[in-house]
């Protein structure tokens, strides 16, 4: 039959030979080279044990590196001590010792060096960021020393006791005073005006161009009713402004006149001339009834 091989074709010969030739490389390798027999399983096991044990190891320096860290976070409770201080000189230990936090005394601290001075025990509540809990506690401890004590100025109380040795004289009841030349020190003799008041009223008079009315009163802030029956109305010459002259400014620095309403006046002349008087002005809205009844006495036409 090995005849039967010279019959095959050529292609059909090599084809067959390379066969045979890649199952003798195959039996040669596996002669010479056996496959090796696995380890046994006890050496993976102690593998795994080893490994378990790196873990354990590198799971438990974490952790106290962790609880380390922590206890760093955490701040340590500062003992409080209340005993007596002064806080123009006391540093800031001390101020942390009687319970405060850090930017407390900071802030001491730096009031200090602006000059700042703690008088009574009652200026160190003004000091930011304090509780007047904590203020309230802190406050039998706290002793300012002689040298930062309020100083009494001598001067001051020398004039003091002078004004006090002054009786202020007041009008008795059923007095009254000239409202249009009475004078500040004169004012100030009416039971319930001082010197503040006084002022006031002096400074109206002077830019109303004097009173017409005691009612006008009114008028002047903290001024109430009760005071009208002090005052009667003398035969000083009230102060007029001439309509016809007068520029815008002029007339609008009046208390009863506005800007609009002097400027009114001024178009009106420029327009039509002179004013006559103050009826020609009462066709205009910006003048009310009330308004032109007013200004007639403060207004001439010459």
């Amino acid at each position: 039959m090995w005849k039967d091989f010279f019959y095959f074709s050529k292609s059909e010969r090599r084809a067959i030979l390379f066969l045979l030739t890649l199952l003798f490389t195959f039996v040669c390798i596996w002669v010479l080279f056996p496959v090796k027999e696995e380890e046994p399983l006890e050496q993976d096991q102690e593998g795994i044990e080893e490994i378990k044990k790196f873990l354990a190891g590198v799971h438990e320096i974490e952790k106290k590196k962790s609880l380390q860290y922590s206890s760093y976070d955490k701040p340590k409770k500062r003992e409080v001590i209340l005993a007596a201080f002064d806080p123009n000189v006391a540093d800031s230990i001390e101020f942390l010792q009687r319970g405060l936090p850090p930017f407390i005394a900071h802030t001491i601290l730096q009031y200090r060096r602006a000059g700042g001075k703690f008088r009574t025990a009652d200026d160190f509540s003004r000091i930011y960021g304090l509780s007047p809990e904590k203020f309230k506690i802190l406050k039998p401890y706290i002793q300012i020393s002689k040298a930062f004590q309020q100083k009494q100025d001598t001067l001051h109380i020398i004039k003091r006791r002078e004004k006090d040795t002054l009786a202020v004289y007041k009008y008795p009841e059923g007095t009254l005073v000239d409202l249009s030349e009475a004078d500040t020190t004169e004012l100030k003799k009416i039971p319930g005006i001082g010197s503040g008041i006084a002022r006031m009223i002096v400074a109206y008079r002077k830019r109303l161009g004097g009173f017409y009315d005691t009612a006008q009163l009114n008028e002047v802030d903290y001024v109430d009713e009760g005071m009208l029956k002090w005052f009667k109305l003398g035969n000083a010459p009230i102060h007029q402004i001439n309509v016809n002259k007068a520029g815008l400014d002029k007339l609008r620095s009046h208390p009863y006149m506005n800007f609009y309403q002097a400027k009114v006046i001024i178009e009106y002349r420029r327009k039509k001339g002179k004013l006559k008087n103050l009826s020609q002005l009462s066709l205009y809205e910006e003048f009310t009834e009330k308004d032109l009844e007013r200004l007639s006495h403060y207004l001439a036409f010459d």
